[in-house]
């Protein structure tokens, strides 16, 4: 549609599409001005609302009198910086990009600029890029102490990027991140078009909490003193439209034991193991120590090794450290009671009394075969003789 005003004689034309290029005239008497007009028409996939990780595509088609103008594209993200296609297909009048895959930090306002020498063309067109995703990594790995408090936490950026869309999402977990693992639903949840989020619990056989308490636009979960069993991978995926997303935390734990359990008596060895529920990335490695103690009393594991253990004689603090990259990301402690010296005494005595008695057992046992082996040659003896007796028998008669 176009309108010419009647008092500058301009001519207006609006909702432009491709067809309106062209070269326009305006003939004044004998007066003529030649105008030509290219149209740009910019088009973004998935009406540019998308998942993180995800492959924009931007169409550019023009429409202009010839010669065709050479046109050069340069794109800029929200934050000003220069975009690089990954693969570019270019036409004398459609441009087609295809671009990295998607960050939540890439929402907002991109630039898509047009420059042309000749004909002189400089054009910018502004559209907008929405990424709904995580503000965490897709991938993290938590440590925790068995029996202590774990928080896991998603924090979603629906909010942040203005998001007008509903969508749904649920969390999961594993004991294994094979893709073979059963997966446990733990709970579902749903975002509204208005930015209201509702949670779901989808099971009973597993012990978490969702806080009261927590940061806006966040799935949290609360796992009370944590078991070592129930470490593994966690999932928080968003679903929209079909098309999925998810982001991983992988929850390891520590335990430590000993043998035997209780106090430790003098001269006796305790073993003390420290053990993960997971795999170890490199640069990482257990260590056991005694507190205030020497080098003597610290040991440190292989590569790769998620089981240390340690024969101790000394009594005290000992902490087992997960260490990676020289850090300390958690410690658990157990404390190795020494035993009364009354206890010790009872150890020796009934060792030294054990001793006794097995030495008196031995003594009776010998004396007692001793004398088991006389009655025995006695009453040998004894056969011998009634056999003797009865075959040397005689008969007197009276005459």
């Amino acid at each position: 549609q176009f309108e010419v005003t009647s008092t500058d004689k301009k001519l207006k034309l609006w909702n432009v599409e491709l067809s309106n290029a062209g070269i326009y005239t305006c003939q004044y008497g004998s007066y003529k001005v030649r105008t030509s007009l290219h149209v740009f028409k910019l088009t973004v996939s998935l009406d540019g609302h998308f998942l993180q990780n995800e492959v924009p595509e931007l169409t550019l088609m023009h429409n202009s009198p010839d010669p065709k103008p050479d046109l050069s594209i340069t794109l800029f993200n929200s934050n000003n910086n220069i975009v690089t296609p990954e693969r570019e297909n270019k036409s004398p009048q459609q441009g087609i990009l295809n671009l990295k895959k998607l960050e939540a930090t890439d929402s907002g306002t991109w630039v898509c600029h047009v420059h042309s020498d000749s004909p002189l063309i400089n054009q910018n067109i502004s559209f907008a890029v929405k990424v709904l995703g995580f503000q965490n990594p897709d991938t993290e790995r938590k440590y925790a102490t068995v029996d202590s408090n774990v928080f896991l936490s998603w924090q979603l950026n629906f909010q942040k990027i203005k998001w007008n869309k509903g969508f749904t999402g649920q969390l999961n977990w594993k004991q294994s991140a094979k893709e073979s693992a059963k997966a446990h639903e733990l709970l579902d949840f749903s975002v509204t078009a208005l930015g209201e989020l509702h949670e779901t619990e989808k099971t009973s056989h597993f012990l978490f909490e969702i806080p009261e308490r927590k940061p806006e636009s966040t799935i949290q979960v609360k796992l009370p003193k944590v078991h070592f069993n129930h470490s593994g991978q966690y999932q928080c995926q968003l679903a929209y439209k079909g098309r999925h997303v998810q982001s991983n935390i992988e929850l390891v734990v520590m335990k430590v034991s000993a043998n035997p359990v209780g106090p430790l008596s003098r001269g006796a060895k305790m073993t003390l193991t420290c053990q993960l529920s997971g795999l170890l990335p490199p640069n990482t490695y257990l260590q056991w120590e005694r507190v205030n103690g020497t080098q003597m009393d610290t040991k440190n594991s292989k590569q790769h090794e998620v089981k240390l253990e340690v024969n101790i004689s000394a009594a005290g603090l000992w902490s087992c450290h997960l260490i990676e990259d020289n850090d300390r990301k958690i410690s658990l402690h157990y404390h190795v009671e020494e035993a009364p010296v009354w206890i010790n005494y009872v150890v020796t005595g009934a060792s030294a009394g054990g001793s006794v008695l097995v030495f008196a057992l031995v003594c009776l046992c010998i004396v007692s075969g001793i004398s088991w082996q006389r009655r025995r040659q006695r009453a040998r003896r004894m056969a011998q003789a009634r056999q003797y007796l009865l075959e040397n028998k005689t008969c007197q008669c009276r005459q």
